[in-house]
């Protein structure tokens, strides 16, 4: 499985992905948004949490990081959307932890959906992002039985 823990050295090359991901799938961020949460990305994000990523012939395509049981962060490189990555991750983390929770953002219909296929139910919503910001937030569940 082309599914492994993140190595220090990765680092880079999973801030670059995270980067072209969103500018890829947040069109409610603007530039001056993406650039303030760049460092906060490298700095704070990326070690806060555990990350599996995924990497085949191809490259690295996409990571999940995890807090326990909560989604934190899942992103794919553009061009290997759609190819099942994602769902791979999830089921991955799925398998560590069980039942999982995500937040989505409320103007991200595309990744709402795919938590939605994918299983995970919404729980709740909140009108500002993890820092206060007015980017409203959706709660989801994902059933320890759900996908299975």
């Amino acid at each position: 499985m082309p599914i492994r823990e993140r190595q220090p050295a990765d680092h880079p090359r999973l801030l670059e992905l995270w980067e072209r991901s969103v500018r890829a799938t947040h069109d409610f961020l603007s530039d001056a948004d993406i650039a303030e949460l760049r460092p906060q990305v490298r700095d704070i994000y990326l070690d806060a949490v555990e990350i599996w990523i995924y990497e085949d012939a191809a490259g690295l395509a996409g990571f999940i990081g995890l807090s326990g049981a909560q989604v934190e962060m899942l992103f794919l490189e553009p061009e290997r959307r759609g190819q099942g990555i994602g769902t791979r991750l999830l089921d991955h983390a799925r398998g560590l932890r069980g039942a999982l929770t995500v937040d989505v953002n409320e103007h991200n219909p595309q990744a709402h959906g795919f938590y939605r296929r994918y299983g995970f139910v919404d729980t709740g919503r909140s009108p500002l992002d993890g820092q206060g910001r007015p980017f409203p937030l959706i709660h989801m569940a994902l059933p320890r039985d759900a996908a299975d």
